[in-house]
């Protein structure tokens, strides 16, 4: 079986690398020239299933108000003049009660846990190395409320088995030393000590060596323009490689473009509820390791992740809706420096961090899209958010599973496009497709 995919961010890597162990001849396309060259180039670098929690939630439309004139608030929005923007955050909106939470929260957990034991296997078989740290995951609470919220997640961190405890605030330092300095403004903190972190960008390059020793192909530096379809059936994709357009063909085609799914999948009369949220980080030099992390601490007012690597620290978080604007924006600078020196004071030098953003594909529901489609021949492996890093492998094999027609390991009914019911149109719309000759 041929079979090409569409991206060489982590999900795009992994799935080839999945493809190839199961004997599939792939070839993946990206415009980059390299993997991992955009969102996953350096993402906040946790591995975390058990925080794996929907943006969607009860109460979030409320603070999403407040956020909004806070100077160091998690989330900004801007309109972008689409009228999708407005519809996916109507949707989103939508999955804010306590019926819907729970349902996605079930959803990405399963995913979640089931892709950090893909990993684990995965670096068995491999050796790969990526700065991994495997010593778990701690979310710090600086308010009575927060401590309250959580309770909800607990339960269903319980009926799952995921490992997890509730810290005081001796806990939290006991966990994370290097918090002791001030623990006086934190109340407490939730331990998840399988959870995980690494460097996604040296990840992604490194498995994409072990898969090319499988055989895949990897073209860079390819646009990818169009589909090509006859009789109501994707033909091929049309790219343009050094000046030169190609049509390039296959039995399967899996769209692992993330938050530029949307974009490609529209021509084919299929509505993908994928919008880009932006995101920031700052990855610093240690300055002294005592004073830094050890894993990843997550910030819960702020909503902003510290994972330690070897020798450097990678802030990330926030969440602007605005398209697929790039710009940096300085603020945003701000709000990471200010979270890290107020947490681990003295850890880096902070004015030496290399400033960066990326675009998160999203959906609603916070649940990623993966699955087949109504055309036979085309799988969908995007949609994951902030959680790409998290959910990678699991996907990759999972997609893998269903491209190659194997059962899957884990329940998947549930992740596909048909969760959001009827999609847009019901033929394939030819004024918008290449034919195939």
């Amino acid at each position: 079986m041929n079979v090409i995919v569409l991206g060489s961010g982590v999900i795009g890597t992994t799935t080839a690398y999945y493809l190839a162990r199961q004997g599939a001849r792939v070839t993946v396309i990206d415009r980059g020239e390299g993997p991992a060259l955009e969102t996953s180039f350096a993402n906040a670098g946790q591995i975390s299933p058990g925080y794996s929690t929907p943006w969607a939630a009860p109460g979030i439309p409320l603070k999403a108000l407040k956020w909004l004139f806070q100077r160091h608030a998690p989330l900004a929005i801007r309109p972008d003049g689409s009228l999708f923007q407005l519809r996916w955050m109507l949707a989103m909106l939508a999955n804010c009660t306590s019926e819907r939470y729970r349902l996605n929260k079930e959803r990405m957990v399963r995913i979640a846990e089931y892709s950090r034991d893909c990993l684990r296997e995965l670096r068995a078989e491999t050796g790969i190395h990526y700065e991994e740290r495997t010593r778990g995951f701690l979310q710090v609470f600086r308010k009575p409320a927060q401590l309250e919220a959580v309770k909800a997640d607990l339960q269903v961190l319980q009926e799952f088995g995921v490992p997890h405890t509730l810290l005081d605030i001796d806990g939290v330092v006991e966990a994370e030393p290097a918090l002791a300095v001030v623990r006086d403004k934190l109340l407490g903190g939730l331990h998840l000590p399988n959870d995980e972190t690494g460097d996604c960008y040296l990840f992604t390059t490194r498995l994409a060596d072990q898969a090319r020793a499988l055989g895949v192909n990897f073209r860079f530096g390819a646009d990818i323009r169009e589909w090509v379809t006859a009789n109501g059936r994707v033909r091929g994709v049309k790219i343009v490689s050094d000046g030169h357009e190609e049509v390039v063909s296959a039995d399967r085609y899996v769209l692992a473009l993330g938050s530029y799914s949307r974009e490609m999948l529209a021509p084919l009369g299929l509505d993908l509820p994928v919008y880009p949220v932006k995101g920031y980080s700052l990855t610093i030099p240690v300055a002294d390791g005592d004073c830094a992390p050890v894993s990843t601490v997550m910030d819960e007012t702020y909503k902003i992740a510290m994972t330690r690597f070897d020798q450097r620290i990678r802030v990330g978080g926030m969440a602007e809706l605005n398209g697929f604007d790039l710009g940096l924006n300085p603020r945003r600078r701000d709000t990471l420096e200010m979270v890290v020196r107020d947490l681990f004071p003295g850890a880096g030098h902070v004015e030496q961090g290399e400033f960066w953003t990326g675009l998160r594909p999203m959906t609603p529901d916070s649940t990623p899209i993966v699955g087949a489609t109504r055309y036979p021949e085309v799988f969908l492996n995007t949609g994951h958010g902030t959680l790409g890093w998290t959910m990678a492998c699991g996907s990759g094999r999972l997609i893998a599973d269903l491209v190659t027609e194997k059962q899957p390991a884990i329940r998947c009914d549930d992740l596909g496009l048909a969760r959001y019911g009827k999609v847009r149109g019901h033929d394939v719309q030819p004024a918008r497709l290449s034919s195939a000759t």
